[in-house]
C-alpha cells in the first residue's frame, strides 16, 4: 500500500495546525476582517469565522506539491484545473460573505454561475445508469439541470448543518473518508482527498466544542462544493448511481433537517433561507444536551449512515433499496426517543396551524421591512422607538419594553392586566439593546383572535414567537442603519422614564435568538400555559 496518501494527509494536518493560530491572532487585530454581527449572532465573545481560509490554503499547497513533485499518472490536467479554480471561486464567494454579507439571492446566483461553469468545462452528468437493470438513460438537456442542482445542493447542505461547533467539520471528515475510498477505486483524487481529510482533522482540534474558530460560509461552501464535485467526477469513472448515492447516505440527517426546515418555512410564508432555531440540534440543546453531547450524538448516527454509504457503493447500488429501508427504520427509532419529533407525524395539525399563520406572518414581514427602512429616516432614537411601538401594536402585542444603555422605554395596552407571557431578546449581546415582548393570556377575558386581529392567543404561541423574532430582527436592522447614518451611540436623548408601567410576568422570560451556535435557552417554561 502506498504511503503517499498518509504523507499528503500529514501535510494537510500540519498546514492547518500551524495556520489557524495565526488566523486567530490576525483576525482579532484586523478591523476589516470583523464582520458586522447579524441579529442571530449573539456570541458573548467574538469567534473568528475564517477557518475555511486555512483549509483553502492547505488545498492549494497540496495540489501544488502534487503537480510539481507528485506521481506522473494523475487526473487529466484540465480536470484538475477546473477543480482548483471552481473550488477557489466557491470559497471566495463564501469568504466575501463572511466579511460583508451579500444576501441570499446574490450568493445563490454566484453558486449557480460557478456550477454552470463546471458543467461547461465537461464535468457534468449526461447519462444515468440504473444499478439493477444496467439500463443507461441519456439526460440530454436535463444534464445541466442535474449538475447545477447537485453542486448547489451539496454546497448549501454543508452550510446549513454548520449549526453546532464541530458538526459540519466532523460530517465533512466522514464524507472525505468515503471520497478517499471511492477515489481509490476509480483512480481519482486519491492523494488530494487524504490531504483534505488531514486538514479537517486538524481543524476539528480548534472547532470542537467550545469552538475557537468557525468554518464560516467560505469554509462550508468550499467543503460542500468540493465533496459534491468529487462525487460528480467519480460518477464518470464508475457506476454513476452508486457514486452519487453514497454521499447522500452520509448526509441523511442534514437532508432530513433541511427538508423539514424548507417545508416549515414555506408553509408559514417565511423566506426559506431565513435562519431559525428549530433545527434538530437546536431541539437537542433545548432538551438539556450539552454542545458536545449533541455533536457526539449526531456523529454516531452519521457514522452508521457512513457504513451504509460504503455498502451502497461497494454493491454498485444494488443494495440501495434495502439500505434505504434500514436507514429509515433507524431514523424512526431515533425519532421515537425525542419528544419534539412528535410534531413531524402530526401532519394535519401542523399543516393547518402553519397555513393559518401565513396571513399574519406576511403582514408582519411587510411591517418589519418598513421598520428596517425607517432606520435611515428617523431623526432620533425616540422616533425609532415610536415606529417600533406602532409595529408592535399593529401585530397585536400587548406590551413592549426596550432597554438601552442609558434607560428604558415601555408601552402597554390600556386593557392589559398584570399577567403576560413574555419573550426577551438580548440583541447582539446588548449592543442593540434588549427587547421584551408581552402578550396577555386568553383567560383575562380579552377579545378572541377573531375579534381582535393580530391578537396572539393560546392557539398562537408559535405565531407569537415568530412575530417577536421578526420584529426584533427588524429593530436590529433599523438600529444599525440609524447608527451608520448618525454616527452616534444608540441612546435615548432624554432621561430614563419611570418604570411603573412595566408589566409583571408570571413566567420566566425566555432569552432566545436565531444564532446557529449560541446555546438554546428553553422557551417552553415561558410558554407552558399557552400550549393546547
Amino acid at each position: 500500500m502506498s504511503t503517499l496518501p498518509f504523507l499528503t494527509g500529514a501535510i494537510g494536518f500540519a498546514i492547518v495546525w500551524v495556520l489557524i493560530p495565526q488566523i486567530l491572532r490576525y483576525s482579532s487585530r484586523t478591523a476589516w476582517l470583523q464582520r458586522t454581527p447579524d441579529f442571530h449572532h449573539t456570541n458573548e465573545a467574538p469567534v473568528a469565522r475564517f477557518g475555511g481560509l486555512a483549509l483553502m490554503v492547505a488545498f492549494l499547497v497540496i495540489e501544488l506539491l502534487l503537480t510539481v513533485a507528485g506521481p506522473v499518472e494523475r487526473e487529466h490536467p484540465l480536470t484538475r484545473l477546473v477543480v482548483v479554480l471552481s473550488c477557489a471561486a466557491m470559497f471566495g464567494l463564501g469568504f466575501w460573505d463572511d466579511i460583508r454579507p451579500l444576501g441570499a439571492k446574490r450568493k445563490l446566483a454566484g453558486q449557480v454561475l460557478i456550477a454552470l461553469a463546471v458543467w461547461g468545462c465537461g464535468l457534468g452528468v449526461e447519462t444515468f445508469k440504473l444499478p439493477v437493470t444496467g439500463l443507461i438513460i441519456s439526460l440530454h438537456g436535463w444534464g445541466v439541470v442535474f449538475t447545477v442542482l447537485w453542486l448547489v445542493g451539496m454546497t448549501n447542505l454543508i452550510n446549513l448543518i454548520d449549526g453546532v461547533d464541530g458538526l459540519a467539520g466532523g460530517i465533512c471528515l466522514m464524507l472525505m473518508v468515503l471520497t478517499i475510498y471511492v477515489g481509490r477505486q476509480n483512480g481519482t483524487f486519491e492523494l488530494l482527498a487524504p490531504g483534505m481529510a488531514g486538514a479537517l482533522l486538524a481543524f476539528l482540534r480548534y472547532n470542537f466544542p467550545p469552538a475557537r474558530i468557525y468554518l464560516g460560509d467560505g469554509g462550508a461552501y468550499f467543503l460542500g462544493f468540493q465533496i459534491g464535485l468529487y462525487a460528480l467526477i467519480n460518477s464518470q469513472k464508475g457506476t454513476i448511481f452508486a457514486a452519487l448515492v453514497a454521499p447522500l447516505f452520509v448526509l441523511a440527517l442534514p437532508i432530513l433537517d433541511t427538508s423539514l426546515a424548507i417545508l416549515r418555512r414555506g408553509l408559514r410564508g417565511l423566506p426559506i433561507f431565513r435562519p431559525d432555531r428549530r433545527h434538530i440540534h437546536h431541539h437537542l440543546l433545548g432538551m438539556g444536551f450539552s454542545r458536545r453531547q449533541v455533536v457526539i450524538s449526531m456523529y454516531s448516527v452519521t457514522l452508521f449512515f457512513l457504513v451504509l454509504g460504503w455498502i451502497a457503493y461497494w454493491s454498485r447500488g444494488e443494495l440501495v433499496p434495502t439500505l434505504l429501508g434500514l436507514g429509515m427504520v433507524v431514523l424512526l427509532l431515533c425519532a421515537g426517543q425525542l419528544d419534539f419529533s412528535r410534531e413531524w407525524f402530526a401532519v394535519g395539525r401542523v399543516l393547518g396551524n402553519s397555513l393559518d399563520m401565513r396571513r399574519d406572518i406576511q403582514y408582519a414581514l411587510s411591517l418589519t421591512r418598513w421598520l428596517a427602512l425607517e432606520g435611515r429616516r428617523s431623526p432620533s432614537v425616540e422616533e425609532l422607538w415610536s415606529d417600533l411601538t406602532f409595529a408592535a401594536r399593529k401585530l397585536g402585542f400587548a406590551s413592549l419594553r426596550l432597554t438601552l444603555e442609558n434607560g428604558a422605554r415601555a408601552w402597554r395596552r390600556p386593557d392589559l392586566g398584570q399577567s403576560v407571557e413574555c419573550f426577551r431578546y438580548e440583541l447582539q449581546c446588548g449592543c442593540a439593546g434588549a427587547l421584551e415582548f408581552g402578550v396577555p393570556r386568553p383567560s383575562q377575558g380579552l377579545p378572541a383572535p377573531s375579534e381582535s386581529p393580530g391578537f396572539v392567543s393560546a392557539q398562537g404561541c408559535d405565531l407569537f414567537e415568530i412575530l417577536s423574532e421578526l420584529l426584533a430582527e427588524a429593530w436590529v436592522k433599523a438600529a444599525r442603519s440609524w447608527l451608520n447614518d448618525n454616527g452616534a451611540s444608540l441612546r435615548f436623548s432624554r432621561g430614563q422614564p419611570a418604570q411603573a408601567h412595566r408589566p409583571n410576568t408570571t413566567s420566566a422570560a425566555s432569552l432566545i435568538s436565531q444564532d446557529k451556535r449560541a446555546p438554546l435557552s428553553s422557551n417552553r417554561t415561558a410558554m407552558a400555559d399557552c400550549k393546547k
